[in-house]
């Protein structure tokens, strides 16, 4: 599940702290006026930045520029209106900021890839982007922003092998070395193509102090010597995106579980926890990327 314990969360250095407490200004600014015209020149007074510094330090700070997060943000929130009111599409695009059907319809369809009225049809919540907040882990030089999204996931099959872990909140957790020789013996196997994206699926429902952890890839194939085949329901998530080496991902779980879960708008769920890695994988690299799926529902 994780490959190292959380320890104690460390201070960001004042200097570090102070320059993104400017930030997230602008950002508590952001979110707390979301249906509302958001100018630049607002935003800027709210970080003591002029309008061109405001526009790099927050492309710095968030990878994203100002008015692609306003927007996507705008947009998230109108489709969870979508799917859980009856608002007219005119009436949730009016009450998101934005001046006409038309042109709310235009940028939905930009950023989700279909209509409001399709989206609402279909009735999954799929790449609704939660508010960027600050998440202290304990290796970090310095606070991160990070943003957590939203996705439904349909049912899948996972091919691979099985064992049982220790996982983060154990009294004893012992996944550092379990999960790395379950990954081990799948390869051994030598019986599945590894050039597709690898899943490591964490079996929460039962909840016991072992927990099923299966290493594998999705597929419709049939079930080959060697494996096993696991059905894996459909499902929201909560998906965040861990950036570093794979001994660090435990702090973000601890980070994602105990400080952000609790203070969103979606409860945890027990289930399947998903790990998604791109082929070819190396979880030592400092740059390593991958994301882990957490079952929520809507509060």
């Amino acid at each position: 599940m994780t490959p190292t314990s959380p320890h104690p969360l460390r201070e960001p250095a004042p200097e570090a702290r102070a320059h993104l407490t400017r930030i997230e200004r602008v950002l508590d600014y952001i979110h707390a006026n979301l249906d509302q015209p958001l100018s630049l020149e607002a935003l800027a007074r709210q970080s003591c930045w002029s309008r061109w510094q405001l526009q790099r330090v927050f492309l710095h700070e968030t990878g994203q520029t100002v008015a692609h997060y306003v927007r996507e943000l705008k947009l998230s929130m109108a489709a969870e209106a979508l799917l859980s009111t009856r608002l007219r599409v005119l009436d949730v695009a009016l009450d998101h900021g934005f001046g006409s059907e038309v042109s709310f319809s235009r940028a939905f369809k930009q950023q989700f890839g279909c209509s409001p009225l399709a989206y609402r049809k279909r009735g999954l919540r799929l790449g609704l982007r939660t508010p960027l907040v600050r998440a202290a882990v304990p290796r970090s030089a310095s606070p991160n922003l990070v943003q957590v999204r939203i996705e439904s996931l349909p049912a899948f099959t996972l091919l691979g092998v099985s064992g049982t872990i220790r996982g983060l909140f154990d009294a004893s957790p012992d996944f550092q070395q379990t999960v790395p020789a379950i990954w081990r013996a799948l390869r051994e196997t030598g019986a599945l193509d590894l050039s597709r994206e690898w899943l490591g699926v964490v079996d929460v429902s039962g909840a016991g102090e072992r927990l099923p952890y299966w290493a594998g890839v999705a597929t419709t194939a049939p079930t080959p010597p060697g494996l096993s085949s696991l059905n894996v329901p459909a499902q929201e998530y909560a998906v965040l995106t861990h950036k570093g080496p794979i001994a660090q991902l435990g702090e973000s779980l601890h980070w994602f579980i105990l400080h952000w879960l609790p203070e969103s708008a979606y409860r945890g769920l027990d289930g399947f926890e998903l790990e998604r890695y791109a082929p070819g994988f190396d979880g030592q690299q400092p740059d390593a990327t991958m994301e882990y799926w957490l079952p929520v529902a809507p509060r």
